[in-house]
């Protein structure tokens, strides 16, 4: 029988006074900037072999944590849903449940965090520099969920959708139809990577993609030949592959003018739309206000494919989570 005063093994790890457990440099995934091309290719197509029933433990022994401080079904779920089937631990942190609501500073409940979690998904809503503050250290990978200004795991779930739809991603015409939010900005940085994409931003005036993105994307059009182009208005729609609309109340994002709903109202898509579009299919990325953004008719009729990009969620976190905090995961 052990005795309660057994002294422990000289030099064991708890003796060692500020130890750290050893692990790889982790990867981010703030931005789709942060992605190399190669590396927005791998987690597209690697999010389309779960969906062909691929498996993986790459997060066996791993914890990740989960916090988000603004509403989410899909990327919560297809997260803490996700480090589960690939072997992980999860906790959950809702918006109140961090001491920073009592005035700790990000790079100390970074510091501590960094010692217990392998990954942070994190939705602040917030400025990125937040998330940049919680990906200084460099045990934790942390991965934007969304920011105030991007969505990059929408961009990848989207591109996963577009890989199992249509076998590609190149030179397929992505028509945008609404605001220019961070679902937009993420979608515009990563089709603009792929040769011969046309990528056509209906927004409506004074809602646009924000010209530091344009000129982001310019760069990566410059190399791979892709088109993104930005009009606010709806006349002469182009026939094109897939038309795309997200809610017009952005989730933490109010709009700066009373009258914003009838600046919104021309871009409404109807089954018109999509006729003048040439019969493209139909993307949402969720949660949906049928008769706002879209019409009933188009959210669940045969040319929408919206409920599949939102399993896709499921599956291209899988890749995230497995890119991030796999150190056996080859870097791009």
């Amino acid at each position: 029988m052990l005795q309660a005063t057994q002294s422990r093994p000289a030099g064991a790890f708890f003796d060692r006074p500020g130890y750290v457990r050893p692990r790889q440099e982790r990867r981010h995934l703030i931005s789709i900037d942060d992605l190399s091309g190669a590396e927005l290719r791998h987690l597209a197509a690697r999010g389309a072999e779960f969906a062909a029933g691929a498996e993986a433990d790459g997060l066996r022994g791993q914890v990740v944590g989960v916090l988000f401080r603004k509403t989410s079904t899909r990327t919560r779920t297809a997260f803490s849903a996700g480090a589960l089937r690939l072997g992980g631990g999860v906790v959950t942190y809702g918006p109140g449940d961090l001491q920073e609501n009592t005035g700790e500073e990000v790079s100390d409940t970074a510091a501590v965090l960094s010692r217990v979690l392998d990954v942070l998904v994190a939705r602040t809503a917030g400025p990125e520099s937040e998330l940049r503050a919680y990906a200084a250290q460099r045990r934790m990978a942390v991965v934007n969920a969304m920011s105030a200004t991007e969505h990059p795991t929408q961009a990848l779930a989207d591109l996963t959708t577009l890989l199992r739809r249509f076998g590609r991603i190149e030179d397929l015409h992505v028509v945008y139809v609404g605001e220019g939010n961070n679902t937009a900005t993420a979608l515009t940085l990563a089709l603009a990577r792929f040769r011969g994409v046309r990528l056509t931003l209906r927004t409506p005036p004074g809602y646009g993609v924000p010209t530091e993105y344009l000129e982001r994307a310019a760069v990566y059009t410059a190399r791979s030949g892709a088109v993104v182009e930005q009009r606010h208005d709806m006349a002469e729609l182009p026939e094109a592959d897939v038309v795309y609309t997200t809610r017009w109340q952005t989730t933490g994002t109010a709009k700066p003018s009373a009258d914003w709903r009838e600046v919104f109202a021309p871009f409404q898509v109807r089954e018109e739309t999509l006729t003048a579009a040439g019969g493209p299919v139909f993307m949402h990325d969720l949660p949906a206000h049928r008769g706002e953004e879209v019409t009933g008719g188009v959210l669940d009729g045969p040319a929408s494919i919206a409920f599949d990009q939102a399993e896709n969620k499921f599956h291209s976190a899988r890749a995230v989570l497995e890119w991030c905090a796999d150190p056996t995961t080859e870097r791009y």
